[in-house]
C-alpha cells in the first residue's frame, strides 16, 4: 500500500481505475464533481468547498487523503463518514475480481469512493487527487471545476524534479471546455497553465490575481484570549468570509474556495452568499477537517500541522512566527521519501527538538533524522514513539513556550 510502504505500490498509469470502474459499471460518470490537484492547500480547500456546498442544501459526497484517524474520513457524504458496513461489504462484493487486477490501496479506497457517492445518489462530489494528476486515480472523473490550488517539490521521484514539470502533471486533470482555477501564481508554471486552458478551450482563474484586480484585500483577526489562535479572514468584495482554521496559509485557501464558487454561480448553480458564509464558519463541524495548525493543548500550547515538504513547512514557520512564544519545542518526524535536507535546511536553530519516526514502514528512523539534523546544526534527542517525543516536549516545556508536532500527517495522526 503506498500509504504505508510508498515508491513500490505505485501504479503510474489509469489502466487499473479504468478496469476497476467498468467492473463497477462506471459509477464515476453517475455524478457531478469538482476536481482538485495541488501541491498544498488542497485539503483544506476541497474540506471549505464541500462544506459550502452542503449548506447550500446538496448532498455531497467529500473524497480526501490521507486519513489521520479513522480510514472512513476519506469518504463522506454531507460530513458523515462512509460505514464500517458500506466498507466491508464492497470489500467482500468485489475482493475476487479486484484482485485480477491487483490494485493498489488508493486504487481500492477511489473505486469505493465513486462506488459509494453513486449508490447514494449525492448531488456533487469534491474530489481530491492523491498525487500528481493526469495518472491519479482521480482523474477518470468528469468535473464541472478542475482546480490546482500551487506548485511546489514534492513527489518528485514520480512528478519531475522542476515546477516546470510537475506542473505539467498537474495540469493534466484540465478538461476540454471546463473551468480551470489555479490557486496560486507562480511565474514558472503561469504560462503552462495558460497554454492547456487555451488549447482545451477553457475558462482559468488565477485566484490571487482574481483577488488583486477586485482590490481585494487581507485581513487576520487575534482572538484575545489565546494568541495562537489566529482565525483566517478573507475580505472580497460584499464577502468577509471567517474560518475557525487559524493558520494565515487558510487565506489562499479561502481565496480558491471563493473562486470556484464564483464559477459554479456562474454556470447555473445556486449558492447564496448565505450558505458561503456559513460553509466556511462551520467547515470543522461539518466536515470534520483535522490537522491543520490544529490547537492540540493550551497548557503548554501545543500545536499539530500536517505541512510536510519544503512549501508546507515554510508556512508552518511563517505561521510560528505570529504566535508569541518564549521558546520552540519541535516534536518531528519525516516520511522517508521526502525532500528531508531542504526541510531541515529551513527549520530554525533554537529550538530544542525531539525526532521520532511514525509507526509505519515509510516512516524515517529517528536516529538517522537526528544525524541528517546535525548538518544543520539542528540538535535535539531522539524517542521510541510519537507520544514518548510529545511527553517529553511537554514535560519540558514552561508555561509561555510553544510545542510544535509536525513533519508528517502520520506523526500528526498518531497524536491525534
Amino acid at each position: 500500500m503506498f500509504h504505508r510502504i510508498g515508491a513500490a505500490a505505485y501504479k503510474a498509469d489509469l489502466s487499473n481505475t479504468i478496469a476497476l470502474c467498468k467492473i463497477l459499471g462506471n459509477p464515476e460518470k453517475e455524478f457531478k464533481s469538482i476536481h482538485i490537484a495541488g501541491t498544498n492547500g488542497k485539503g483544506s480547500t476541497s474540506h471549505f468547498l464541500a462544506s459550502v456546498l452542503q449548506e447550500s442544501g446538496n448532498k455531497t459526497g467529500l473524497f480526501t487523503s490521507p486519513h489521520l484517524k479513522d480510514f472512513r474520513e476519506r469518504i463522506r457524504i454531507n460530513g458523515k463518514m462512509i460505514s464500517k458496513r458500506d466498507v466491508t461489504s464492497f470489500v467482500e462484493q468485489h475482493q475476487s475480481d479486484f484482485n485480477n487486477i491487483e490494485p493498489s490501496f488508493f486504487e481500492w479506497t477511489f473505486a469505493l469512493a465513486v462506488w459509494y457517492f453513486a449508490k447514494e445518489n449525492v448531488d456533487i462530489a469534491v474530489m481530491e487527487t492523491g498525487m500528481g494528476g493526469r495518472l491519479d486515480s482521480t482523474n477518470v472523473v468528469k468535473p464541472v471545476v478542475t482546480v490546482i490550488t500551487n506548485i511546489g517539490l514534492d513527489h518528485t521521484q514520480f512528478l519531475g524534479t522542476t515546477l516546470n514539470a510537475i506542473a505539467h502533471e498537474k495540469a493534466g486533470i484540465i478538461k476540454p471546455g471546463i473551468p480551470v482555477v489555479i490557486g496560486e501564481t507562480h511565474e514558472e508554471t503561469e504560462l503552462i497553465f495558460d497554454e492547456f486552458a487555451q488549447r482545451l478551450h477553457c475558462k482559468i482563474t488565477f485566484a490571487d490575481q482574481h483577488i488583486l484586480l477586485n482590490k481585494t484585500h487581507f485581513t487576520k483577526h487575534r482572538p484575545p484570549l489565546l494568541a495562537a489562535e489566529y482565525h483566517s479572514v478573507l475580505t472580497s468584495g460584499s464577502y468577509q468570509l471567517l474560518s475557525p482554521l487559524s493558520g494565515k496559509y487558510q487565506l489562499k485557501n479561502l481565496a480558491t474556495t471563493l473562486c470556484i464558487i464564483e464559477n459554479l454561480v456562474q454556470s447555473g448553480w445556486q449558492i447564496d452568499k448565505k450558505y458561503i458564509l456559513q460553509g466556511i464558519r462551520k467547515v470543522v463541524k461539518n466536515t470534520g477537517l483535522m490537522g491543520r495548525w490544529q490547537t492540540i493543548s493550551r497548557n503548554p500550547l501545543t500545536i499539530a500541522d500536517i505541512g510536510h515538504n519544503p512549501d508546507g513547512i515554510n508556512e508552518v514557520l511563517e505561521q510560528i512566527a505570529l504566535t508569541p512564544h518564549e521558546k520552540l519545542h519541535f516534536v518531528i518526524g519525516v516520511v522517508n521519501d521526502k525532500d528531508i535536507r531542504t526541510m531541515l535546511s529551513k527549520l530554525p536553530k533554537d529550538a530544542s527538538y525531539y525526532f521520532c519516526k511514525a509507526d509505519i514502514p515509510r516512516g524515517l528512523d529517528a536516529e538517522e533524522l537526528a544525524k541528517l539534523a546535525e548538518a544543520f546544526s539542528i540538535k535535539g534527542k531522539t524517542y521510541t514513539s510519537v507520544r514518548e517525543a510529545l511527553k517529553a516536549a511537554t514535560i519540558a516545556s514552561e508555561p509561555n513556550d510553544l510545542v510544535m508536532v509536525g513533519g508528517s500527517a502520520f506523526v500528526v495522526a498518531e497524536v491525534l
